[in-house]
């Protein structure tokens, strides 16, 4: 099982995990809101389908920018980004997202495994030997 390099990569990795769960989680809710917004033709909930969207399109932007420069270890291909390269034959989607499933898997699971080279990660840091 492959480890992450420093302490600051294992903290951007779980930033950005908790941002693609939230933006994940802001979508249904802001499609809920405009949907009872709608069905109960209550239109002074409209800005807080606003605010809803908003808010998704935020954590979008951020965990983008967060995980662009998040790398696996070993093929070194950022995980939680959509790329256009073939996934793995074993790699496993949740909902239909690999990038969910890595998200998903890092914050609960506490690794993770690469949706393009399949290897496992261990969410900690690699122990430096000493050289002599």
């Amino acid at each position: 099982m492959h480890r992450l390099s420093s302490q600051d990569t294992l903290r951007r990795f779980r930033i950005a995990s908790v941002l693609v769960l939230l933006t994940f989680l802001m979508i249904p809710v802001a499609t809920g809101l405009l949907i009872g917004a709608l069905a109960l033709k209550r239109h002074d909930w409209l800005p807080y389908v606003g605010i809803a969207v908003g808010v998704s399109v935020l954590f979008s932007l951020l965990s983008f920018i967060m995980s662009a420069r998040l790398r696996c270890p070993l093929c070194m291909v950022p995980p939680l980004v959509n790329r256009r390269c073939s996934k793995h034959r074993t790699a496993e989607t949740m909902f239909g997202s690999h990038k969910f499933k890595v998200a998903h898997s890092i914050i609960f699971a506490d690794s993770f495994r690469c949706p393009y080279c399949g290897e496992p990660t261990a969410m900690e840091v690699r122990r430096r030997g000493v050289r002599r």
